[in-house]
């Protein structure tokens, strides 16, 4: 039976298949994020992390956007005079943002509209983004007299090139989700209607796999990016030989098995089939 709780400012249900989904239910302020959002999303990820039944974690928004950024009074305005707030602010955005990325669960942002500013930082945190073809993506930063803070600069400037970090950031111009997928802001963009539907067939695909495997392989892609290439080989040989001790259902060991000796499996097509009962 699905289950469902309701924040302030999220939403949190687990179907039957053992996706969560994660909605930012601000729809009024186009799911800008507030204080409060942080906190709940920090608590949110944290239950779910070592929750057997979430397979999967699914980000989108209520209403037509996914997230407008920070929320400007709220983040802002309100804590400007009150540094321990906006320290409980900012820290709880950092610490579950951090979460997501090394999270052992798969994620995937549905982007189904605005995606703005502070945003980016939870949409690099997650490792697939699947966009409708008309979501909006932008950085508005320099419009408003401030610049792409908290780490929003440094995603945005690691998922596109650097001429389009330099341009977007400096104008303030917007993308759809296809020019987003093109240059590497979303995983992939399909028709708005579709959205849903694409976002469950790839959770069921990773769903299909070995969570422990699934684990250690976006950990690893994750960690080698800001790594040379000997210490990115040192570090995915360990990672590699901890993956061998920490997997419960021994994939790599049936895998082999199943390719060499009995002809049965086809790893460029399929994943090796889980053991029953596995999770």
């Amino acid at each position: 039976m699905a289950k469902k709780k309701e924040y302030s400012c999220v939403l949190v249900e687990t179907d039957d298949e053992g996706i969560t989904w994660i909605t930012f239910n601000r729809p009024e302020k186009r799911n800008a994020m507030n204080p409060t959002l942080h906190v709940e999303m920090e608590q949110i990820l944290f239950e779910h992390e070592t929750d057997e039944d979430t397979k999967v974690i699914v980000i989108t928004g209520a209403g037509n956007s996914w997230s407008a950024g920070m929320d400007l009074k709220q983040y802002f305005r309100e804590t400007d005079q009150d540094p321990v707030a906006r320290f409980r602010a900012v820290t709880a955005h950092r610490r579950w943002a951090d979460m997501l990325t090394w999270s052992r669960k798969p994620s995937i942002a549905m982007v189904n509209g605005y995606c703005y500013g502070g945003a980016f930082t939870a949409l690099a945190a997650c490792d697939i983004v699947i966009a409708a073809e008309n979501a909006t993506f932008g950085l508005s930063e320099v419009n408003w007299g401030i610049l792409p803070g908290g780490n929003v600069s440094k995603v945005f400037a690691d998922m596109v090139s650097f001429r389009n970090a330099l341009f977007y950031a400096m104008t303030g111009r917007t993308i759809d989700g296809r020019k987003a997928a093109e240059m590497g802001i979303a995983t992939l963009a399909v028709p708005a209607d579709k959205l849903r539907d694409e976002t469950l067939a790839i959770a069921r695909e990773l769903m299909a796999k070995s969570p422990t495997v699934l684990a250690f392989t976006k950990q690893g892609i994750r960690a080698v990016r800001d790594m040379n290439m000997a210490q990115a080989f040192e570090y995915l040989g360990a990672k590699g030989m901890a993956l061998r001790v920490a997997d419960p259902e021994q994939t790599r060991a049936r895998g082999m098995r199943e390719f060499l000796d009995e002809k049965k499996f086809r790893p460029g097509f399929e994943p090796v089939k889980r053991p029953e009962g596995g999770k």
